[in-house]
């Protein structure tokens, strides 16, 4: 497994990051010299370091919850300081490099890691560090609507319009639960929708992450939509442990949870493993299997020209997939939306560029041939608890059609 291979270099980043701590507090005085009070704070650093192993060996509960939330924090508080204080270090070192070279004809010495300079330094970056921290935990908690309307050169037949609200990437589980949930619900209430469609990443990789079931189902319950509520699985939707997003390799296939199966219908939401339902006889829905995590019952996931095989593609043809993939493809077979999640817009700056390189379209909109392809964020969150640069979702569609 990856994250074993990780470990050594995850102890090393910490030993140094709790060095520069010790050594930044040294500098602002006395009481953080003593040795009590710098055993205290190591401690404490330990301790955050250790959490997502300790929450990943505790049994399910209460008490997992809690540990696994505040590893999740310090995931997103551990990056942000490897962001700023690695180069910090690496310009310090280059500037002292210079400055040796220019003075070591005069023997003169030099004075940048002098008390003073550390003092302001490490304040310069413990701000910076906790500003970004708590603004990007703030913002994950806020569900933003981004709205599209587009337009299909097809007969809706009964339908001059479809409202679809998209959403996908809730990650159900330790860091997403029912408050979270319960705004979701209310903004996809306040939209009036036809249809409601999930996009993959329902749960978290652990049913028993998910927070007090029976009431979440409710919520679920309360979603308003014309025509209900569908769904795809994504490549966590499936039983599997996870430590700091790495997964353990397995001869067995990966799947669903019953349990999760038995959530979702009990939830009033129909999920669409490899196939279709005709909407008020005038428009398809397709949900698609996840592309690298097909899941139970289906060992390949059909191609796109199977999926429109044997449809009348007279009438517009909807696909909700997990992964933003074979878009090209799609659009050849006749498909005229396809509706992604998977992306979360790279959840967190500086993946909110990176991302880009991984998908044709990795985030919003992008017309292929006749096809239009909408990628949200998400809703939830997948590791970390933070978005920055990135917000949580949902996504109003307004198809149009051209009717006859």
């Amino acid at each position: 497994m990856v994250a074993v291979y990780l470990l050594p270099v995850y102890i090393a980043l910490n030993i140094y990051l709790l060095f520069w701590i010790l050594r930044w507090l040294s500098s602002l005085g006395k009481p953080f010299q003593n040795k009590w009070v710098k055993t205290g704070i190591s401690v404490i650093y330990i301790f955050l370091a250790a959490s997502m192993i300790i929450a990943f060996f505790m049994p399910a509960g209460q008490s997992r919850r809690i540990m696994k939330l505040i590893s999740n924090y310090w995931l997103g508080i551990l990056l942000y300081m490897v962001l700023i204080i690695l180069p910090v270090t690496f310009i310090r070192v280059v500037v002292r490099m210079v400055q040796k070279h220019r003075n070591k004809k005069k023997n003169l010495p030099v004075k940048l890691y002098s008390r003073r300079n550390m003092a302001l330094g490490g304040a310069i970056c413990a701000v910076i560090i906790g500003t970004v921290s708590i603004g990007g935990m703030i913002n994950a908690r806020i569900i933003h609507v981004t709205p599209y309307d587009i337009s299909i050169d097809k007969s809706g037949g009964k339908l001059d319009s479809l409202k679809v609200v998209l959403v996908a990437d809730l990650h159900l589980g330790y860091n997403i639960g029912i408050q979270h949930m319960t705004k979701m619900v209310e903004k996809i209430n306040d939209q009036d929708p036809d249809l409601v469609v999930i996009a993959g990443d329902i749960f978290d990789n652990e049913y028993e992450a998910v927070e007090k079931p029976e009431k979440m189902e409710e919520i679920f319950q309360g979603i308003k939509s014309k025509y209900g509520v569908y769904a795809c699985y994504g490549n966590h939707d499936i039983e599997e442990p996870i430590l700091a997003g790495f997964t353990f390799s397995s001869d067995e296939k990966k799947e669903s949870s019953e349990k999760m199966d038995e959530f979702l219908e009990k939830s009033n939401i129909r999920l669409l493993k490899d196939e279709k339902i005709l909407i008020d006889d005038s428009v398809w829905l397709y949900g698609r299997p996840d592309m690298e995590r097909p899941n139970r019952g289906i060992d390949v996931r059909k191609t796109p020209e199977e999926i429109t095989e044997g449809l009348d593609t007279r009438k517009p043809v909807i696909v909700i997939d997990h992964e933003p993939a074979e878009l090209q493809q799609l659009s050849d077979a006749g498909v005229d939306v396809d509706l992604c999640g998977h992306t979360h817009d790279g959840q967190l700056f500086p993946g909110n560029l990176t991302i880009k390189l991984m998908w044709e379209n990795a985030y919003g909109y992008l017309k292929k041939g006749k096809m239009h392809n909408i990628v949200t964020s998400g809703t939830g969150l997948f590791g970390p608890y933070m978005r920055i640069g990135t917000r949580a979702e949902i996504c109003p569609v307004t198809i149009r059609f051209r009717n006859s």
